[in-house]
């Protein structure tokens, strides 16, 4: 072993012995480790930041973009309204996720599966008031053990395919990986959904926003054009019930009838009276398509600039706004601005929003141009709350955020497309069609993730240029002299699992399965059970945030810390390897 060597391998060893102790941040951690790493002449200058303009790191970065624009555009919450309920226990929550992430994975990329789930599993926790790390992880590991189904499902079956087709004469089809792969995933969703998500930490504080947040006595109005004229107001309780929204009456010419109208028939510009936080009120106005309480100021929606912005301001004893109504003030015409709430603890509300006089201690919820936000909270004379990342849902976008995902994501499972660029081109379609404003993009993006993976990548390929990957490999094949068939494949699988926990899962491919090639020529059986034990192997990455790119990307929004992954992946990859072993046996005999 050359010193260069031994000291990449304490390196490693220091890392994630800090990882896990977890006193300093990960980031800090790994880009300190690159930086010593350069300093040492381990990784080369000309290579210390390529982990930076890495795939991997790109993919990660986009996905984050791309998720919070199928949330701004409604896309998310359509897929909420029809296929998730908050009340749901949670083993029954995660059964159904995982099942549609897993399905989704063995067709597309497990990446875009993950972005397109991910903030779906986000908003259900909030709304039912949970943290959602506990159910994020699974959600992920879900979708990674989709993609062990098919061919296309993950990079590894696509490299296994391509080296069987080099060394054997033919490649593994699209379906040859199903029986093994579906067995692993089986197996997978049933232990997360019973017992696995158990094994994770619940930090409560993750999920409290759901339970802090204020609610709002708020109008949106029924447009001119819209299904719901005829309906009686009860036949929307439903959809109010499914958005955590309080329907409490109703405004007809410009007066609040009395009671709740439930029989009531609705008219165009009736206005209906909501109790409701800012986010489920706009995921009620999406649903049913309702204009703003201000009729006259939608075409705020269309604004030229850099579009719309939710602010929640709190109204002090010498605010000029107090005793005082907003439409009085002209907030609309003066400052094109919206009132879209009232949060008044303890007090009722009893006429029209805008009409409403303005009391010390409200909490206002203003729709404005997000270019003069800041002025009209000072115009206002108010102070204004803790930023949340409110935004407006721009529902008449859902299907074009979609269409546009969608293509991506087709045009990069078939190979028309390299898929960072294909992501890449979505955000572009998103800041053009201005479903993401060009100012806040970067706000989406979890910079601490990127610089960790960022940091790590040249280092686990300075790991495998100094030879540290071929030295394990040479171990491992004198470890397994004398044993029989399938315990040489429970090592290669142990093995295979543990490089694709600390190194990227193709590079961990690439070195594998050859490996697995020249055992099976030693023993004279047959190459493909050992390559489908790779194939598996490569893809359980379930120890660390760094083995695979959708535990890297729960990170941040689910609150982990480097330590959590173990506890639920390391009882996962055992059950893999034991699930595997047999069906491997089965399935795909030792006999050539």
């Amino acid at each position: 072993m050359t010193t260069d060597l031994a000291l990449l391998f304490g390196l490693f060893g220091a890392v994630f012995a800090l990882l896990l102790w977890g006193k300093f941040r990960y980031d800090l951690v790994a880009f300190g480790a690159l930086m010593l790493a350069v300093t040492l002449g381990l990784v080369p200058s000309s290579k210390a930041f390529s982990g930076f303009g890495h795939p991997a790191t790109l993919i990660v970065a986009l996905v984050l973009i791309v998720s919070a624009g199928l949330v701004r555009s409604g896309a998310v919450y359509l897929i909420t309204r029809t296929m998730i309920d908050s009340a749901r226990k949670i083993g029954s929550h995660i059964a159904i996720m995982g099942a549609v992430g897993a399905v989704l994975s063995a067709f597309m990329n497990n990446v875009a599966a993950l972005a397109l789930l991910m903030p779906v599993d986000i908003q259900t926790a909030y709304k039912a008031g949970r943290a959602p790390g506990l159910t994020l992880m699974p959600l992920s590991f879900a979708t990674i053990l989709g993609g062990m189904v098919t061919l296309i499902g993950t990079p590894p079956n696509i490299i296994i395919a391509s080296i069987r087709e080099e060394t054997l004469g033919a490649p593994f089809g699209m379906f040859d990986f199903a029986p093994v792969g579906g067995a692993a995933a089986v197996a997978g969703l049933i232990f997360v959904a019973i017992v696995g998500w158990r094994l994770i930490p619940d930090r409560g504080a993750t999920g409290a926003r759901a339970l802090d947040l204020q609610q709002y006595i708020a109008e949106l109005t029924v447009p001119e054009d819209s299904p719901l004229i005829g309906k009686r107001l009860n036949e929307l309780r439903t959809e109010a019930d499914a958005a955590d929204v309080a329907i409490l009456g109703l405004i007809r010419d410009g007066k609040r009838r009395y009671g709740r109208q439930g029989n009531t028939p609705l008219r165009a510009q009736d206005a209906l009276v909501l109790e409701a936080t800012p986010e489920a009120l706009d995921e009620f106005r999406s649903a049913l398509k309702l204009d703003f309480s201000d009729t006259r100021r939608e075409e705020l929606l269309q604004v030229e600039g850099d579009g719309l912005r939710l602010i929640e301001a709190v109204v002090p004893q010498n605010s000029p706004a107090v005793g005082r109504t907003t439409q009085g003030m002209g907030l609309a015409w003066r400052q094109r601005t919206v009132l879209m709430g009232i949060s008044r603890q303890g007090r009722r509300i009893t006429r029209q929003v805008r009409k409403t006089e303005i009391f010390p201690g409200d909490i206002l919820l203003l729709l404005a141009p997000r270019e003069t936000a800041e002025d009209v909270v000072d115009f206002l004379g108010c102070l204004p709350l803790a930023e949340r990342g409110l935004a407006v849902t721009q529902d008449r976008k859902t299907w074009i955020a979609i269409g546009l995902f969608a293509a991506a994501v087709a045009a990069a499972s078939f190979g028309l497309i390299y898929l960072p660029v294909a992501l890449g081109l979505v955000v572009i379609g998103f800041v053009l069609g201005k479903i993401i404003p060009l100012a806040e993009i970067y706000d989406h993006v979890e910079w601490p993730v990127v610089v960790l993976l960022g940091s790590m990548i040249p280092l686990g390929a300075a790991l495998e240029d100094a030879g540290g990957t071929q030295l394990i490999a040479n171990a491992l094949v004198g470890l397994t002299q004398g044993m029989a068939p399938w315990m040489i494949l429970g090592v290669l699988m142990v093995v295979t699992m543990t490089l694709s926990d600390v190194l990227n899962n193709t590079a961990t491919t690439i070195v594998a399965a050859p490996v697995g090639i020249e055992m099976a020529r030693a023993l004279e059986v047959s190459a493909d059970p050992f390559l489908m034990a790779v194939a598996v192997a490569a893809s359980a990455a379930f120890l660390t945030p760094i083995g695979h790119k959708n535990n890297t990307l729960i990170l941040g929004p689910g609150g982990y810390e480097f330590g959590d992954y173990w506890r639920l992946g390391l009882p996962l990859e055992i059950l893999i390897v034991a699930v595997t072993l047999p069906v491997l046996m089965i399935v795909w005999p030792f006999t050539p």
